[in-house]
Formats: structure tokens, sequence, C-alpha cells
């Protein structure tokens, strides 16, 4: 078993970043929470941004980093966030630069290699990680 993370395959199609973010939304919806998700594909460029009703401003900016930092890294921004949390030389990720290390960045995997990331932006982190989840999980 490798441990190196999976490698950047094709970029996420709109179709498929569509199927993704409609699933996340959904999640969104049904639990009242105001977000903002993005989609980026495995070359960093924005495929989807979208904020529904009543997200703050500010995660308009929060979730396109998050998705970037998933993607960059080809793991989930909860990485960072544990590192930091868990002090000692844990802190020393606050020195990296592009990294975001709060929880809410997916990489998307497609036949064992990234094809994107998604960040979610405007609850609690725990929160925002499941309506990542969820828009993934519409991948199958």
């Amino acid at each position: 078993m490798s441990d190196l993370p999976p490698k950047y395959g094709q970029p996420i199609s709109l179709d498929a970043a569509k199927k993704v973010m409609t699933a996340a939304e959904a999640e969104a919806a049904r639990n009242q929470w105001p977000m903002v998700i993005a989609i980026v594909d495995s070359t960093g460029h924005l495929v989807i941004l979208h904020r529904m009703d009543h997200a703050q401003y500010g995660s308009s900016k929060i979730a396109p980093l998050k998705a970037e930092t998933a993607l960059d890294f080809r793991r989930s921004t909860k990485v960072f966030e544990d590192g930091i949390a868990a002090g000692g030389q844990g802190v020393r990720l606050v020195t990296m630069p592009n990294v975001l290390a709060l929880e809410g960045g997916l990489p998307i995997l497609q036949n064992g290699e990234v094809i994107g990331a998604i960040g979610v932006s405007g609850m609690n982190s725990s929160q925002d990680a499941q309506v990542a989840r969820a828009g993934i999980a519409a991948l199958g």
C-alpha cells in the first residue's frame, strides 16, 4: 500500500461539476445552511462558484481557497486544521503559502485520480465538510 497522494487526472467536466454542486447545494438547503460552494478542476481553475441566498459575503473568498488548498495538496483541508490544532510542529503549517487550514475543502477523485476539488464555506467547518462530502458522493 502506497502512502503517496493520488495523481492528478483530467479536469472535472462541467457536467460532473454540476452534479457535485447540485448535491452539495441540496445538502446545505436541507439543513438550512446558507453556503458558498466552489469547485475547481485539476488545473486549479474555477469551474463553478455558487453563493446561496443569505450566505455571508466573506465565504465567497474562503470557499475557493479551500478548494484550491485541497487540490494543491491532494488532501482534505482538515489535515491542515488538525495539524495546527495539535500545536507543536503543526503550527509551522501557518507559514506555508496558499494554505487555508479550515475543514471544508476536499479533493474530488475519479478512478483514483484527482480531477478537481470542492470548497465549502458558510457554517462551522464540520458542517462545511458535510456539504462537500455530500457533493462528492453524487459522483458515485
